[in-house]
């Protein structure tokens, strides 16, 4: 049953992925235009919640676009990034624990260890959440080995 769960859980991701990969770019999960994050404010996360981020406040990090709620958001991003920015670089934290490289929604996330993580969706999510303590230390490997990896040589075959 778990094989099932898993082979439909990736089914779903790929056919996803298929679709924003091909407008994403390497190595980070932005469109073509550089957006993470689909706009929302990285910091919003640790601060109540997720927001979306206006289109005049924005910053580049590492090639990039980050859009904020505030400006007070903006300088606090600016002080720290690495701290707000998502893990995986915004992909699926459970992608990245079966080696793939997958669509982080926004919407999908949690806050591990003062670290931002993002999921394909809910259902991926309560996988994720079953055992994340050991999703966290597979999906750290294979990021090391994945993370300059094009999104489409990721996804199972």
């Amino acid at each position: 049953m778990k094989s099932f769960i898993r082979a439909a859980v990736l089914g779903v991701a790929v056919a996803t992925t298929t679709v924003t990969s091909a407008f994403a770019v390497d190595e980070l999960n932005v469109t073509a235009t550089g957006l993470a994050m689909r706009g929302y404010d990285p910091v919003s996360y640790f601060n109540g919640g997720p927001q979306e981020g206006a289109f005049n406040i924005t910053a580049v990090h590492e090639e990039a676009t980050y859009r904020f709620a505030s400006e007070e958001n903006k300088k606090t991003f600016l002080a720290n990034p690495e701290a707000y920015t998502p893990a995986f670089g915004g992909y699926c934290a459970y992608g990245l624990s079966v080696g793939s490289k997958f669509d982080g929604d926004p919407n999908v996330w949690a806050i591990v260890d003062d670290k931002l993580y993002l999921n394909l969706s809910a259902p991926v999510q309560k996988l994720w959440n079953k055992d994340q303590a050991e999703h966290l230390v597979n999906g750290n490997a294979n990021w090391e080995k994945i993370e300059h990896t094009a999104v489409a040589d990721t996804l199972p075959k």
